[in-house]
């Protein structure tokens, strides 16, 4: 077999194995060197095997491909050339690590005696992602002596990005090709019968033991609160669980749990109602249970930490005390990531959170001694309902009081008008909190995505695009459209605008809505933005753009809708939605009047809730 066919039949093996393990999406770079997997995965696609997608821009690629993860549950595969092509995909590749999205990561690489001899496009590729990686593989330049371990080596790729003990993540394949890369695959190594995959991966669910069932069970009587964030588990579990513990939620809307109609009390204002000291001070919990990722919230944050930090005291008997059990912080984590920035947990957990929530509910639902859990809210639980109401109503008061269009006022709509099951990517900075600060709970969610997991605003564009091609997929399996939204600020647009680029195939179908206040408008909270005088601060911080978002949009032919009035939202919205492509509605705010809102929002929820206690 020639080198040629022997790059090109092994290519065509991973691509096959890794449909097998079901893989349905894969994000093609151009480039020279990785012609044999570009190839193998293009001559899938035209058998309908898998969705190719092709991006110019590696980093673009590799949030592509971390957005159809996210959307799907099963990683896409992004393939790149050598050299710093290979490097752009590292920031999609620390998202992942740090979200848990599945991965594959496949870069071409030079043969090994091209290595340090000052051949182009070759660098150290072996240790590019550093710890940020499940697992990696360098098999070597392609060998058709080594033909029975191929199937081995793809299967594996994707059962370890689906199933590593430390949860879902990346994977890289780093795959040396020598020239000649071009040349037609020989017949395939055989695959295992009845197309299955060459290793099928199988991992128990992490039960809770009795013991720690019965303890939660056993807290029923105490004055406790979830906090639930994304990946907590099912919603339908996680508020049984809450009914039948009396205790409320507070969802970030990223758990799916933002919701009315699944009979637990929903807290969606905490970070307003932990502002206003007469409620942090007055309703303390005794137990907090954390389930999934933290909120963008740091006041709520610093609440949990000040539990934690009561809980430590009492039970050290310091301050005077005689010791005790004092509050507790239980945080649960199948993965055991140990997120817990404050150091709140006194008991970290490493179990299923459904498997726990269905335990203890059935437990207390259950011919227990504890009998059955009442219909009837409890005090505790009617004291945070009645302080969540007076909340929201104060919030849709004071956002009435704005025609225009205001930050928190486009979050808190943009909820509203999207249907039960439509996805919804958040960028970080505002975009996400404002929608965590005054997103009320409603009948359904929206499915809520963000790249929380090193919180930054790369890939936000590309990420969003991913998730589109994920569910344009989806809608021709099924003849089920959801047309996905992005809630984005103009710095986050602006950074990842590369992602709009459209190549060899129209890009799916997505409305970006870009708030749009001529800089970065996270700063203006900051101590910085009083400490630094005005134009220092503009120059180093706040970044301005010269270039406005819809100006740079229309060069890339996307259309783009203007508006600076919150009644103009649901209109453009659908008109964006009458679009085959992207479409971009530009709000136009503005950072000094966004502080003067949210500070009007704080105070006017601490006078209602003072009045509602």
């Amino acid at each position: 077999m020639s080198a040629g066919a022997t790059g090109a039949t092994f290519a065509a093996t991973l691509v096959d194995e890794w449909i097998r393990a079901g893989v349905r999406h894969a994000v093609v770079c151009p480039g020279s060197r990785s012609t044999p997997l570009a190839v193998a995965v293009a001559q899938a696609a035209a058998a309908g095997r898998i969705v190719v997608h092709v991006r110019l821009d590696e980093r673009a690629g590799g949030f592509t491909a971390l957005g159809i993860g996210m959307a799907t549950g099963r990683p896409a595969v992004v393939v790149t050339t050598s050299g710093t092509a290979a490097v752009e995909l590292h920031p999609a590749v620390v998202e992942a690590h740090h979200a848990g999205v599945p991965l594959l990561v496949c870069t071409a690489d030079r043969p090994p005696e091209l290595h340090h001899v000052g051949a182009p496009q070759t660098i150290d590729q072996s240790q590019l992602f550093g710890t940020s990686l499940r697992w990696k593989v360098d098999p070597g330049v392609p060998d058709e002596g080594a033909a029975g371990t191929w199937r081995s080596l793809a299967a594996r790729m994707v059962a370890e990005a689906v199933g590593s003990p430390r949860g879902p993540g990346p994977v890289h394949a780093n795959v040396p090709f020598a020239e000649p890369l071009g040349g037609a695959a020989d017949p395939l190594p055989p695959g295992r019968a009845d197309g299955r995959p060459w290793h099928q991966m199988e991992r128990s669910v992490a039960i809770p033991d009795e013991g720690l069932v019965a303890y939660v069970a056993s807290m029923r009587a105490q004055r406790g609160v979830i906090v639930a964030g994304a990946g907590c588990g099912s919603p339908t579990a996680v508020a049984a669980l809450g009914a039948a513990l009396r205790w409320p939620i507070f969802a970030d809307p990223r758990s799916g749990l933002r919701r009315n109609d699944l009979g637990a009390t929903v807290v969606g204002a905490a970070d307003a109602l932990l502002r206003v000291e007469e409620i942090s001070g007055v309703l303390t919990p005794t137990v907090v249970l954390c389930l999934g990722a933290p909120a963008a919230s740091k006041v709520l944050a610093q609440w949990i930490a000040s539990i934690g930090k009561l809980g430590s005291a009492a039970r050290s008997g310091r301050h005077g005390g005689r010791g005790g059990t004092g509050p507790e912080v239980v945080l649960v984590d199948p993965h055991f990531c140990w997120r817990d920035p404050g150091r709140a947990a006194a008991r970290v957990v490493a179990c299923d959170p459904n498997a726990l929530a269905e335990a203890v509910t059935g437990r207390l639902q259950g011919s227990t001694p504890t009998g059955p859990a009442p219909a009837e809210r409890s005090p505790w639980e009617k004291a945070w309902a009645d302080a969540e109401a007076a909340a929201q109503g104060a919030v849709d008061d004071v956002l009435a009081g704005h025609t225009e269009c205001t930050e928190p006022a486009v979050a808190r709509q943009l909820w509203r008008l999207l249907q039960d099951g439509d996805p919804l990517f958040v960028s970080s900075s505002m975009p996400v909190r404002d929608l965590e600060w005054f997103a009320e709970a409603r009948a359904g969610s929206p499915v809520v995505f963000a790249n929380r997991g090193a919180n930054g605003i790369d890939g936000t564009v590309s990420t969003t695009m991913g998730i589109a091609g994920a569910y344009a997929q989806t809608a021709a399996d099924t003849s089920v459209s959801r047309r996905p939204t992005a809630l984005l600020g103009d710095l986050a647009t602006l950074y990842d605008i590369g992602g709009l680029v459209e190549l060899t195939t129209p890009l799916p179908p997505a409305t970006f809505v870009v708030l749009d206040n001529g800089g970065g408008g996270i700063f203006s909270f900051l101590p910085q933005a009083k400490e630094l005088d005005d134009q220092e601060f503009e120059r180093i911080l706040a970044t301005p753009p010269a270039t406005g978002v819809a100006e740079a949009v229309r060069g890339f032919g996307v259309p783009v809708a203007e508006i600076a009035r919150i009644g103009e939202l649901e209109a453009a919205l659908e008109q964006a939605g009458r679009n085959a492509g992207p479409s971009v509605v530009v709000v136009r705010t503005h950072r000094a009047a966004n502080v003067a809102v949210h500070d009007e929002l704080w105070q006017e929820v601490a006078s209602a809730c003072r009045s509602a206690l």
